[in-house]
């Protein structure tokens, strides 16, 4: 797979692709290009891969690509006498179900230590989300949706004391913090992550009827307005392929290879447990078959010890404008393998457009001196496909039909629903008679539990549903409490 040429022919070998790898650079120096070059080698060596379409540029990898100016100019230059342009089997995807195959998962596969990262709790309140995780399932309450979630917040608050003695103190104020959180989750229109059918792995695992990998593209476009839910999806896709792929020790290729573009947005204020969780991810899942890519701008955006497992690096040009910009040039190049020939500090700030450091892991697994080499230009379109060509895309996918219908299937919602008491009916004939009662000639002074009492029904009629209920019989408990 040679997917850059200098002196000669640089390529990656398929049996180290899950020893993962990184590409760096500034903006607008040819890191997206390279991405969809790698795309399109592992595809045609029947390796699937995930991706995310942050900018809705990588659309074209369905199509063919057409000559256009600078890709004629660098077939040219590099000598790329059999290029022929080819599309790669693609399935769109899209949290929103808009320009893809909508991609869910449910609240208890996501887990707590990821919910409070997408919530961003604090240490305290993410020790009480925990709990409620652990309630809902010593209850045999599923969370699948965030109305679940929901309702079982509130029937914790409800019955904080009777959980006390084995969950320990359960604050409200924490369990606020959850529900303010839940509430900006879902104006920002994450509750379309939550529910049923939810993703499943083989579906990013496919291969081609002609062998070749299928490029699952991920439309981050309006996920990047909230960029921690975005870092959180692929990190919950990568724990799911750690968690439930088996072993398979060195394959002579991988199962799929994830690449996270905006890399650093997964180490950004990440608390200790997860940066652990991620680095733990890293080092061990290549044996179950997955190799990992992290695109960002600098290798100081990766934590050390996630640095030195990424043994393929294409590294393009930096900027040193200021201090920080110098010490991440002295670090990329410190993290490439040094080759006599070749000033790497000097060379990172010198590379044009489409140029590149690179050093792929050989046969023994071991880094290549580095060079000095131009990326292949991709074989697909560069241009973005029109939404009648995605919509024709997506009908031929193999996955068409299946996700598009959302399923709302018995979960913690409808189970502690059913122990709201229904309203008892009232006779027309009695309500006439309360009504006269609550004239301003008979009526006595109300006192203060009948006047919250009104605002709190009046409130459940608003807000409808079960929380409704529920505010109304927490407002009631505490004033009864009270006499």
């Amino acid at each position: 797979m040679t997917i850059a040429i200098g002196a000669h022919p640089i390529g990656v070998l398929p049996r180290m692709l899950n020893r993962h790898g990184l590409v760096t650079g500034a903006t607008g120096t040819g890191k997206t290009v390279t991405l969809r070059v790698l795309a399109e080698q592992f595809s045609a060596a029947g390796i699937p891969v995930l991706l995310a379409d942050l900018k809705g540029d990588l659309s074209g990898l369905a199509l063919p690509g057409t000559e256009t100016p600078k890709v004629v100019e660098r077939i040219a230059q590099l000598g790329l006498t059999d290029f022929s342009y080819a599309d790669v089997p693609v399935i769109f995807w899209d949290t929103y179900g808009a320009a893809g195959h909508p991609v869910r998962t449910t609240v208890t596969e996501v887990g707590p230590l990821l919910f409070s990262r997408i919530l961003d709790l604090n240490e305290v309140q993410s020790g009480v989300l925990s709990a409620v995780f652990a309630i809902a399932d010593d209850a045999d309450l599923l969370l699948l949706d965030l109305k679940d979630l929901r309702a079982v917040l509130a029937h914790v608050t409800e019955h904080a004391a009777e959980f006390r003695a084995k969950y320990g103190n359960l604050a409200t104020t924490s369990i606020g913090a959850i529900q303010r959180g839940l509430l900006a989750l879902e104006q920002e229109g994450g509750d379309a992550l939550f529910g049923e059918p939810a993703l499943r792995l083989d579906d990013l695992m496919r291969t081609a009827p002609d062998g070749r990998g299928y490029v699952s593209v991920l439309s981050a476009t309006r996920l990047m307005q909230a960029p921690r839910l975005y870092s959180t999806l692929l990190l919950y896709i990568l724990s799911e392929l750690y968690e439930n792929l088996p072993e398979v020790g060195d394959p002579e290729r991988p199962r799929v290879v994830v690449f996270f573009d905006e890399a650093h947005l997964i180490f950004d204020d990440a608390p200790e447990v997860l940066l652990d969780r991620i680095e733990q991810m890293v080092r061990l899942i290549r044996s179950k078959g997955v190799g990992i890519w992290f695109v960002t701008q600098s290798p100081l955006d990766l934590p050390e010890s996630v640095l030195g497992q990424l043994g393929n690096r294409v590294q393009h040009a930096l900027r040193a404008f200021t201090p920080k910009d110098q010490r991440a040039v002295r670090t990329a190049a410190e993290t490439l393998r040094p080759n006599p020939g070749l000033d790497a500090v000097a060379a990172i700030t010198e590379l044009g457009v489409g140029e590149a450091l690179v050093s792929v892991l050989d046969a023994n697994g071991v880094p290549t001196p580095v060079e000095r080499a131009f990326i292949v230009p991709p074989k697909s379109r560069l241009a973005p496909l029109t939404d009648e060509e995605r919509r024709e895309v997506m009908r031929g996918s193999p996955v068409a039909g299946f996700y598009e219908k959302a399923v709302d299937h018995d979960s913690a919602y409808e189970r502690l629903a059913e122990r709201i008491p229904a309203a008892e009916p009232v006779a027309p004939a009695e309500r006439a008679k309360k009504s006269a009662s609550r004239s301003p000639r008979s009526r006595s002074p109300p006192d203060t539990a009948e006047v919250i009492g009104s605002f709190a029904e009046s409130a459940a009629r608003g807000i409808g549903g079960q929380l409704g209920r529920q505010l109304v019989r927490g407002i009631l408990g505490s004033i009864g409490r009270g006499r």
